[in-house]
């Protein structure tokens, strides 16, 4: 929808409330929430008919931060696409940057070593733990609790130096490489992790007794939001939403990639898809993240970090820094000078908020022919205005913080 819709549904709001005054005498009211409003979380905007604190009708106003990443993805070669994934779930950037190597490898038929697919599944773990902690630490303050975001938030911290110590950046880390990674992760990246997994378990456990059994906040999300499995479904749900609203389907376990098989996890599933199960769910889904980087860090294979593919895997930047050939080679390849198969893919992985989903097009030349990316919180988003009506404007709050509306992912 665009920004210029909303004048069209205030003028048919305009015309809802003269027939409502005609019938009843009644007031209604038109409240925009958003477009900049701090419980949006992002820059988009609902349009609300309102009877009191009583949502009777809402729309939709997207595209407030629109980049057309898809467009821009037409002009530029593959290795300069990785900064737009960054942008969109900002929350959990890896998942986004792996995603996108792995569809490439896939075009390109790239096999990646052992040792690089556990050290991904290590990262996009950590990436979804600072995704669901940021969405449940929220949630807590939009219902009045500030505590437990307070006594949590310095673990994200702790994984953005992890991040640092491997890219050298802590939001939009435009990480790794096709076929792996630009360097091998240092002696501090491991002490770092290890140190995160010793003490981060008992502070997500301290953070759960402050919120999960308190009754206010079990009294404001608890029916609230509701959807039923049948119509996340037909919405296009998926991740935490989604098994929330009890179906368990996680692209992990039904499709697995990256040697998702060799870890043993539970998929959570929820039973009312309201937004309390959405809250629970993300909680247990934090702790099986924790059983997997362990499993990973116990298990973690010999071997090189990156595949032998030298016409798509940029030479090491002493090289680069030495050598004519390989300041040629480096250039080649990232402005798009080496060719690339004719051919179609999709390949998906499970994001901080369901399946995201790269589908590449590519002729033959130095950029894409065709991408698009399946953004999960562009289509769930579209059950909001049903979820909300008949409820009250806090409501709306608390159920839009529990889907984890990221603007950069629905306005890519």
């Amino acid at each position: 929808m665009s920004i210029a819709t909303s004048d069209v549904i205030q003028k048919r709001y305009n015309e809802l409330i003269k027939e409502k005054e005609n019938e009843d005498g009644s007031e209604l009211s038109i409240l925009n929430l958003g477009p900049t409003h701090p419980a949006t979380h992002g820059i988009f905007q609902n349009v609300l008919l309102m009877d009191g604190e009583k949502i009777v009708d809402a729309e939709q106003t997207v595209g407030y931060i629109h980049r057309a990443f898809e467009k821009i993805a037409e002009n530029r070669p593959f290795y300069q696409i990785t900064p737009l994934t960054d942008r969109m779930n900002y929350c959990s950037s890896p998942i986004n940057n792996m995603g996108w190597w792995m569809t490439l490898e896939k075009l390109l038929g790239v096999e990646v070593p052992k040792r690089v697919q556990y050290m991904r599944v290590i990262v996009m773990e950590l990436a979804r733990i600072t995704d669901h902690l940021i969405c449940n630490s929220i949630l807590g303050v939009d219902s009045g609790a500030f505590t437990g975001f307070l006594h949590i938030f310095q673990a994200r911290e702790e994984v953005y130096e992890i991040y640092e110590e491997i890219c050298g950046a802590r939001l939009t880390t435009n990480m790794g490489r096709i076929g792996g990674w630009e360097r091998d992760w240092s002696p501090a990246v491991w002490a770092k992790i290890h140190k995160f997994m010793e003490t981060f378990p008992a502070k997500w456990e301290e953070f759960d007794q402050l919120l999960t059994r308190n009754t206010i906040f079990m009294n404001r999300c608890l029916h609230t939001g509701a959807i039923s499995a049948e119509k996340a479904i037909s919405y296009g749900f998926t991740g935490p939403n989604l098994r929330a609203a009890g179906v368990d389907y996680d692209i992990r376990k039904m499709n697995p990639y990256s040697s998702y098989e060799d870890f043993e996890f539970d998929v959570p599933v929820g039973t009312a898809g309201d937004t309390y199960d959405r809250y629970m769910v993300r909680q247990e889904e934090v702790r099986q993240s924790l059983r997997i980087i362990r499993q990973a860090l116990e298990k973690m294979p010999e071997g090189p970090y990156h595949a032998d593919v030298p016409d798509y895997y940029l030479p090491p930047k002493q090289e680069v820094y030495s050598s004519m050939e390989a300041l040629i080679y480096h250039f080649k390849i990232v402005m798009g000078e080496i060719p690339v198969p004719v051919g179609e893919v999709y390949h998906c992985v499970e994001g901080g908020n369901g399946e995201l989903g790269f589908y590449l097009v590519s002729n033959g030349s130095r950029v894409p022919y065709r991408l698009h990316f399946r953004r999960p919180c562009f289509i769930y988003y579209q059950a909001f205005t049903e979820m909300i009506k008949g409820g009250y404007l806090s409501d709306a709050i608390l159920i839009m913080s529990s889907m984890n509306v990221i603007a950069g992912e629905l306005d890519a």
